[in-house]
């Protein structure tokens, strides 16, 4: 069975990121944990208050967000009815990302799916804060949905790498996974000026390619430029339907996303964004 977390903060990004989740487990069954963190609301506008104020307001904030979350649950659950799937609500007195990180512990998480922005976030980028702090730290792939992308199958993957990492055979296959259930062509992306490929890189390209079998893999190279547009180009002229990229240090991932001088959050990526950790678990 597939394990699902959901983040929520009630806002309708997340409430889409949801029905996304419903869409692309349709026919597995899978469990949904639907988790709200409310350690910020309680620390963020009572900074100075005293520690019975504090505990006052835990406790309302609890009994607020449990009752959100069973409305909400009401609201999702049996929309359409599909007898594969089950839904848990958590209310946790956490931050969002030791929230998240606990319950990928505790309930053996497969991935994390949530919208691309919350209620407070800035309309100018794509990913709100929140949205980067759980790319950046949290320990299982994350799947961000942009709050107006309509659900349609994965059927082009464009995945850019540059064949260094030893991936995580876990997260390849939930890649290929989905890849297979939809009949998906992955397009392996290398960003570079060499026609050859080192024996470290060539042994990871075999990898890939074994480990996702029951997709379609085609491998591309593409000659250097900045790397955002690149694979902004790709996502056009592919018109792909989910773009994939693994966080690690030093990595493709990093580049683009820490780095102040590729700004990946202005670029406006209208599709969904998987990340993958490629973290032992």
């Amino acid at each position: 069975m597939r394990t699902v977390l959901i983040p929520t903060d009630f806002s309708k990004n997340a409430l889409h990121a949801l029905q996304y989740a419903q869409e692309l487990y349709k026919c597995e069954r899978a469990c949904f944990f639907v988790l709200h963190a409310y350690a910020d609301e309680v620390y963020g506008a009572y900074k100075t208050a005293s520690q019975e104020e504090i505990e006052k307001l835990k406790e309302e904030k609890k009994e607020l967000a449990e009752k959100k979350l069973d409305q909400l649950l009401s609201n999702v659950e049996g929309v359409p009815p599909n007898p594969l799937h089950t839904f848990e609500t958590i209310a946790s007195f956490d931050s969002l990302v030791d929230g998240i990180n606990d319950m990928v512990d505790d309930m053996n998480i497969d991935m994390v799916i949530m919208g691309t922005k919350g209620e407070t976030s800035d309309h100018k980028t794509t990913f709100g804060s929140y949205t980067v702090e759980v790319f950046k730290y949290v320990k299982c792939p994350v799947l961000a949905i942009p709050a107006d992308f309509e659900y349609r199958q994965p059927k082009t993957i464009l995945f850019p790498t540059d064949y260094m990492l030893p991936y995580r055979r876990r997260e390849l296959k939930l890649l290929d996974d989905m890849g297979g259930k939809f009949k998906s062509s992955i397009h392996c992306l290398y960003i570079t000026d060499f026609e050859e490929l080192s024996p470290r890189q060539e042994d990871n390209k075999l990898f890939l390619e074994g480990t996702l079998a029951r997709s379609y893999v085609n491998f591309e190279t593409t000659s250097v430029k900045n790397r955002a547009e690149a694979v902004m180009e790709q996502i056009k002229a592919k018109k792909a339907d989910m773009l994939v990229m693994v966080n690690s240090r030093h990595s493709f991932f990093e580049d683009m996303l820490y780095r102040s001088t590729v700004d990946l959050l202005s670029l406006k990526v209208k599709i969904p964004f998987l990340v993958m950790q490629n973290l032992n678990r």
